[in-house]
């Protein structure tokens, strides 16, 4: 078997070996007293809320939105993506919030 969860960047990640790996997390919601729920701002982009809106971000500038998927009908999703993220990658993470969440809404 070629790879695995311990060879190569898998490995290398949880060695402290991340100098050369790009790491990306969802940017966390921020609790609005408005509303009494979290949130996140997308600009207009997304207009309803979902369990599927999400972003990401990169640890040292959380302002700076590599992608972002959102609902914005009840059968529509809008999607955006910049640098260094392709239109492939940026779909392909997109399909994993339909996976996951299919009975949360």
């Amino acid at each position: 078997m070629v790879g695995g969860p311990n060879s190569g960047q898998p490995r290398k990640y949880r060695e402290g070996g991340s100098r050369d790996l790009l790491v990306l997390h969802n940017k966390s919601p921020q609790w609005n007293e408005e509303t009494q729920s979290f949130v996140l701002n997308f600009s207009g982009r997304v207009t309803q809320a979902s369990v599927k809106n999400f972003q990401i971000v990169h640890d040292n500038d959380l302002d700076y939105i590599v992608m972002q998927f959102g609902r914005v009908g009840p059968d529509h999703f809008t999607m955006d993506y910049k640098y260094p993220i392709c239109l492939f990658q940026a779909f392909a993470i997109a399909l994993t919030s339909f996976d996951a969440k299919l009975a949360c809404e």
